[in-house]
């Protein structure tokens, strides 16, 4: 058995900065993904226009792999727009737009599984649509569906490693450019795979607190 870590040791370094930038990403398109989650859910329930805009902008995005969408959006659209984004820009709105269409149905799932009579009760009462949504629906849905959000999540983090292929220097992209120049490829992929699965497994862990602090006594 040839596994010997003293060539990745020098490297570590480079381990963790590649971590930073996974965890930026993530957490950014975590955030952007959520907002158009939210925007998507809750535009899907409008007049048919808007419905079924919404509905392409998921179907799109849930119906092509995010590898392709990375590609198309920095290497294709440039050659017919003139503009060229930088490496984070085009990461950050293809992941915020693909997370939101996931992210999207689950909240709809969760809106759709609230009883409508506090709706019409609240609407009896007088309370306004835009505080109906706030107060009463998206609360609920979310509680409703926080476990499906944060397998989400996990999702989305294991799948920031696609954004080397675009030469971005993320955790994956170092432990490619590591494996070249130390030409072992057992142990800095095997270091990746545990920084990858203790990331997610913190998220299960904070998925299960907030659950647990969310839930009806």
């Amino acid at each position: 058995m040839n596994i010997n870590f003293d060539k990745i040791w020098p490297y570590l370094p480079q381990f963790g900065q590649g971590v930073l930038v996974t965890l930026q990403l993530a957490a950014l398109s975590a955030i952007g993904g959520t907002i158009l989650g939210f925007a998507l859910s809750l535009g899907g329930r409008q007049g048919s226009p808007v419905k079924w805009l919404v509905k392409g902008f998921v179907d799109f995005f849930r119906g092509t792999p995010l590898l392709i969408q990375l590609a198309f959006f920095h290497f294709g659209l440039p050659q017919i727009t003139g503009w060229i984004p930088d490496l984070m820009t085009s990461t950050l709105i293809v992941f915020s737009c693909n997370s939101g269409a996931y992210l999207s149905e689950i909240l709809r799932a969760g809106i759709e599984s609230i009883d409508k009579g506090q709706i019409e009760a609240a609407h009896a009462l007088g309370v306004k649509s835009f505080d109906i949504t706030i107060n009463i629906i998206l609360p609920q849905a979310l509680r409703n569906v926080l476990p499906a959000i944060m397998n989400e999540f996990i999702t989305l983090v294991k799948e920031t490693s696609v954004v080397s292929i675009i030469g971005l220097s993320d955790v994956m992209r170092k432990t490619s450019l590591i494996a070249s120049a130390t030409y072992r490829y057992f142990e800095p992929y095997l270091i990746t795979m545990i920084i990858y699965l203790t990331l997610n497994i913190i998220l299960s862990f904070i998925g299960k607190k907030l659950e647990k602090a969310l839930r009806y006594d």
